[in-house]
């Protein structure tokens, strides 16, 4: 089989590396570029290839990317950010190479959450109530204001007294509801059929799943609400849906990532390999496996990455310097 060159984003986060440690761990011959913010990260040691690139949002973006797509003679895209997944999916016609990322409109309603529930409550999909903090006087018992775009768990405010200090174009302010965390990923099909799902009891920690389960407890409750997101939007390839199940037994989505999740590392190991079955249809133009979920736990633990008689960073660009873990 010929090699193939993909290029992952992000690769100093737990997404972009576990992508990463997924190709690897696949039958398949592929030089992976890494691009990343920064020049050096934890996931250097990952890459055959590395380039440092601007925020998604920058105007040298996309140019930069279109660079390295040339330079490298990349053969597929797999972002692992939300913002990059909704920047390069404005931008496909000028890339010269597939993207995995879902349909334009799918990935501009999924990298706002304030979007995600007026598109939710439009088309009778739960959702977490939601509220711009300027519209919100206490509706709720318990509330959380967190950032409308990005950041996965990070600069939530549980509770606040105040929401004077909370703009309307960076936060919105949801009910916070008490119960199980979980998070489901589910892949959709270029022909748009629900390929699978797996859902996961989780714990976090620094915005991160920290400790997980796989679960089919609420299998019977998710499944409606994925077929529904799926017919009211032009989702394609691996999504991840977070939920908390009330008390009461009320699955309520919080957040939708219309690309591939952080915990594609784990799950990869239980039967529902996202990775794979991006590269399968992305890349080589096959039918994606069939996933086969089993039962496990999952914990995460730190690991070192160790560049001996080396004196600084910057220069550490990919796999070719020695290196070990430990």
């Amino acid at each position: 089989m010929e090699k193939k060159k993909v290029l992952v984003t992000g690769i100093g986060g737990n997404v972009g590396q576990g992508i990463i440690r997924n190709i690897r761990s696949l039958p398949y011959e592929i030089h992976v570029t890494g691009t990343n913010i920064v020049e050096f990260s934890s996931g250097n040691y990952l890459c055959d290839s590395f380039y440092k690139v601007p925020y998604a949002f920058d105007d040298q973006y996309i140019p930069r990317i279109i660079d390295i797509v040339k330079k490298e003679g990349i053969d597929l895209i797999i972002p692992s950010t939300d913002f990059e997944v909704f920047y390069l999916a404005s931008h496909l016609t000028e890339i010269p190479c597939k993207v995995a990322v879902s349909g334009l409109e799918a990935t501009r309603i999924y990298l706002d959450k304030y979007e995600s529930w007026l598109h939710h409550s439009q088309n009778n999909i739960p959702f977490a109530i939601s509220f711009e903090p300027s519209a919100y006087n206490n509706q709720f018992s318990q509330s959380i204001v967190k950032p409308k775009k990005g950041r996965g768990s990070r600069g939530i405010h549980i509770n606040p007294k105040d929401f004077s200090g909370f703009s309307d174009t960076e936060y919105i302010v949801q009910e916070l509801h008490s119960g199980e965390e979980i998070t489901t990923a589910f892949y959709v099909t270029k022909s748009k059929k629900l390929h699978g799902f797996i859902t996961m009891i989780r714990s976090l920690e620094n915005g991160a799943t920290s400790l997980c389960k796989v679960s089919a407890k609420y299998d019977h409750l998710v499944l409606p609400i994925l077929e529904k997101i799926i017919v009211n939007a032009p989702v394609v390839g691996s999504a991840n849906l977070q939920s908390i199940v009330t008390d009461m037994g009320v699955v309520v989505p919080f957040e939708i990532n219309c690309r591939i999740s952080g915990t594609n590392s784990i799950r990869s190991n239980f039967g529902f390999k996202d990775v794979q079955y991006t590269l399968q249809e992305f890349l080589y133009d096959e039918k994606p496996d069939m996933p086969v979920i089993k039962p496990g736990v999952a914990v995460r633990a730190l690991l070192d990455i160790i560049y001996p008689d080396q004196t600084d960073y910057e220069s550490l660009k990919d796999n070719s310097f020695k290196h070990y873990t430990f």
